[in-house]
């Protein structure tokens, strides 16, 4: 009996692939590089054909490490970066930039060229809009598709297919141009609870009136959980498996860490008063409810983008891990931002708050939009601040610059959680998933800096296993997500806030905010 499951997680830099039984556990994972081409800070983009060579290594290598045959794995699930993919009519690449380079065909989520026209289509207060927090980000598609169609019309008038890249690697799997609600209602303005779901007043309004011709989107889309077919034998050779293999519906990569980490309430009765935290890049807090509640910055409402009769919000942050990632590399003492060198900072970290406590760093006080402010401005101009340098670059001075942007970061969580809870959402614990649960300076500050406990799955990777509960779904092994989530949850550890240090992280925060009025005060000065 096939009982075994697959799951692969597109992120920004690699492929990740991981091998499950069918209770949760994961038996093996490995990762794959993948190319991202940049060009300055607004143009960033992959080749997907590259991103498909690395998922078929990552998930070669992750079954051949986990002992098992093809014939041992009932079912494929995918998440991934909500990166847009450009296909002429025949399925071949088509370039995304005037460098012309057909294999650059994705342009990657953190693309930013597209400021102009979700700033423009803002503008029209369009009802679709109330389902997108009121607005549009230039990281969600269609601005970037309207950017195409004006900047490419050569590329436009080819384009034959267009898809988010979830949908993409279900496509390149099975051939089949099937489409996951999780994508098309989070990133394209697609209406999952009205029909028909696609507003042609709407795509009139972005100009892109021929967009579903264009593009090969279907009237309908699958649920997470739903299978959208079984692997075609070219896939399955590329992969390492075979043509029983069923492939699940792909997910947004933040959702499928949302289902990973809220797996054990996932249909409780009590699953509203819980947040997922997925850390990685950037950072995402995803909340469900029954009932619809819009806010303003808030992604969302969007109906069943990951639960059975259930709406789905996002609150996020685009530079997360990236921000760190970008202190370390600026920094006279710092360099290349590996894994080992993160771990060096933290752990010096350690050392100097034995004896400084909480006045390490005091003084330094930073702004991290340094890739916009998602939430709660839903702003992707807005810039990031630093406040209180010095001339000191030894590595101790780094260190304090890191541990201090560590707490600015979580003290923009607090600032999007106040901000969901004006809204209708209110919160009892943080579940948190990604890749900030192996920085325990992040794990402690967000229970001490939001007040409320944190729970850290005990599975080592809950944005795989979200992945593979969809393709358990799928596989017919668990009726429904609910079922799965139960069934496939590890366990995990709580952490709660610490009462002593509250008082100093709302002095941060008071900061925090101040600073937020003094950027506008200065950015109002003509």
């Amino acid at each position: 009996m096939r009982a075994h499951l697959v799951a692969v997680d597109v992120g920004t830099t690699s492929a990740r692939a991981g091998v499950f039984t069918r209770d949760g556990r994961l038996l093996a994972k490995a990762r794959h590089p993948i190319v991202m081409r940049r060009d300055g800070d607004a143009f960033a983009e992959h080749d997907s054909e590259d991103i498909w060579r690395a998922v078929c290594h990552a998930v070669r290598q992750a079954i051949g490490e986990a002992g098992l045959a093809a014939s041992d794995i009932a079912a494929l699930g995918f998440d991934a970066t909500c990166s847009l993919v450009l296909r002429d009519r025949e399925g071949a690449p088509l370039a995304v930039s005037h460098q012309g380079e057909d294999r650059f065909d994705t342009i990657v989520w953190l693309d930013h060229r597209a400021v102009l026209e979700a700033e423009r289509l803002s503008a029209t207060a369009h009802p679709v809009l109330r389902f997108s927090g009121g607005s549009l980000s230039p990281e969600m598609q269609i601005p970037k598709l309207m950017w195409l169609k004006t900047h490419l019309p050569d590329s436009w008038q080819r384009a034959g297919y267009v898809f988010d890249l979830a949908d993409f690697l279900t496509w390149r799997a099975t051939g089949s141009n099937a489409r996951s609600r999780s994508t098309l209602t989070a990133k394209w303005n697609y209406l999952s609870h009205e029909e028909p779901g696609w507003h042609a007043d709407f795509l009139k309004a972005a100009g892109l009136e021929d967009l579903i011709e264009r593009a090969s989107l279907p009237k309908d889309t699958l649920a997470v959980g739903d299978a959208v077919g079984r692997l075609r034998p070219e896939a399955a050779d590329g992969l390492g498996l075979d043509v029983e293999c069923v492939v699940a519906a792909g997910q947004i990569d933040a959702y499928a860490g949302a289902l990973g980490a809220l797996g054990a309430v996932a249909g409780h009765p009590d699953m509203e008063r819980n947040l997922a935290l997925i850390g990685g890049t950037s950072s995402c807090l995803v909340a469900l409810s029954r009932q619809p509640l819009p806010g303003h910055s808030l992604w969302g409402p969007y109906y069943e983008a990951l639960l059975a009769g259930h709406w789905l919000v996002e609150g996020s942050q685009s530079a997360t891990g990236a921000l760190l990632d970008h202190m370390v590399r600026m920094h006279a003492a710092g360099g290349e931002p590996t894994p080992g060198l993160h771990q060096r900072i933290i752990d010096r970290i350690a050392v100097l708050r034995a004896t400084e406590g909480h006045r390490l760093g005091e003084g330094i006080d930073i702004l991290p939009d340094f890739h916009g402010n998602r939430s709660p401005l839903a702003d992707p101009r807005a810039t990031g601040v630093v406040s209180g340098l010095t001339l000191d670059a030894s590595f101790d001075g780094l260190c304090r610059i890191y541990w201090r942007t560590c707490v600015a970061l979580v003290l923009g969580i607090r600032h999007i959680l106040e901000t969901m809870e004006t809204f209708g959402h209110g919160f009892d614990m943080l579940h948190v998933a990604g890749g900030h649960v192996q920085n325990p300076l992040l794990i402690e500050l967000y229970a001490d800096i939001t007040g409320h406990p944190v729970r850290v799955p005990a599975a080592p990777d809950a944005v795989l296993a979200g992945s593979a509960m969809a393709a358990a779904v799928a596989a017919g092994l668990y009726p429904s997500l609910a079922d799965a989530g139960l069934a496939m949850d590890r366990g995990g550890e709580i952490r709660e806030p610490n009462a002593a240090v509250r008082a100093d992280y709302d002095r941060d925060y008071r900061r925090f905010l101040a600073m937020h009025r003094h950027r506008a005060e200065l950015e109002a000065i003509s």
